[in-house]
Formats: structure tokens, sequence, C-alpha cells
């Protein structure tokens, strides 16, 4: 799924690699400012380190779903081990009102790796706006403008809320947020 397209002007905001200290509770305090459910695509690792800011996801109404537990790339993995590593993510989102989605790390997998998944019941999740708040190298605004000029109706955005993507983010997410409102734009979860 790179978009969900609606007549509704609806668009998903989704956020990767959390959760992180700091950085998830400063996103869901900007998405409950705005009333808005997003969708987080969760490292089993970070879940593992960080619970109480996993559980303030779930408490917060938004989708909680699959990233693998170590962020691996499928194209450097071998089938065995990111089908592993895939579960490894369940086992800890275990009992946590997940959803059957899953997004690669890098949105990279193979086609016997997106097979495999979509027969153990995921929606597998890409996207169709990148922010690349992940790249210190774009500023703050380039990063704004990636949102802006290519977020249309149906759109799954992806920001990151982690340590790298933190300068990016905090600049980008509050005013993305702002002018797609603006412009008729409403926000949901992908259940």
């Amino acid at each position: 799924v790179w978009n969900i397209p609606n007549a509704s002007k609806t668009i998903y905001l989704t956020f990767d690699d959390g959760p992180t200290p700091e950085v998830t509770e400063w996103v869901l305090d900007i998405l409950a400012q705005h009333d808005i459910k997003a969708t987080f695509f969760c490292i089993g690792n970070n879940i593992e380190k960080h619970p109480d800011i996993f559980r303030k996801l779930i408490e917060g109404g938004h989708t909680v779903a699959n990233h693998t537990f170590n962020h691996l790339n499928g194209w450097n993995t071998d089938n065995e081990k990111y089908f592993e590593n895939i579960e490894a993510c369940e086992n800890v989102m275990q009992g946590s009102n997940t959803a059957r989605l899953f997004r690669p790390p890098y949105g990279k997998i193979s086609r016997s790796q997106k097979k495999e998944i979509l027969k153990k019941g995921y929606r597998i999740i890409m996207w169709d706006v990148l922010s690349a708040d992940f790249d210190t190298s774009i500023s703050p605004e380039k990063c704004l403008q990636n949102v802006l000029r290519n977020t249309a109706d149906g759109s799954v955005v992806i920001f990151h809320d982690s340590i790298k993507a933190q300068d990016n983010l905090r600049h980008a997410l509050p005013k993305a947020i702002g002018v797609l409102k603006e412009k008729g734009f409403t926000f949901s979860a992908i259940r």
C-alpha cells in the first residue's frame, strides 16, 4: 500500500523507528494538540527499552505496527533471519491491540519476503510522501516542503520519531499539520 485513495481529503501520518525518549513524546504532544491519530511503525528493540512510551502510543489511540525488532534491511538479510526478526517484534507488541501492518525498514524488501509477509496476514504499508527528515544534509525547511509539495488525498506521509530526524521533524511536523489543515485535509491512523 503506497497510498489510500479516498474522497474525504484524508491523509495518513506515519512515524518510523520509535519509540524514542523525548522525540516520540513530543510527537504525541503535537498530535494531541491537533486531535490527530497516526500510525507508528515501531522497532521491537525500542519497545523493549521504552515500554512506557509504547504504552502512551496505545493509550493515545494511535495505531502501532511492526518495523522489525532490529531495523533490518530486507535486501541484506536472509529470509529466515528477517522473518524471525519480524516475529520478535510482534512478540514484544503482543496484547497491545496492534494492527497487522508491516513497514520494511528503508523500504527495502525482496519479492520472496513480501510474498511470505502477506501470507502471514500483514498489510505492507509503504508511503507516497517522504519527508526525508532522517537526512541530516537537508534543511528543516526542505523537509517541510517535501511534505507540503507532495501531499494529496490519501497520501501516506512518512516521518521518523528518532534522534537523527528530530531537528527536521520538530520544524516540519507542526508547520505541515497547520498548512495541511488549512488546505482542508483531515488525518487518520491506518487501521
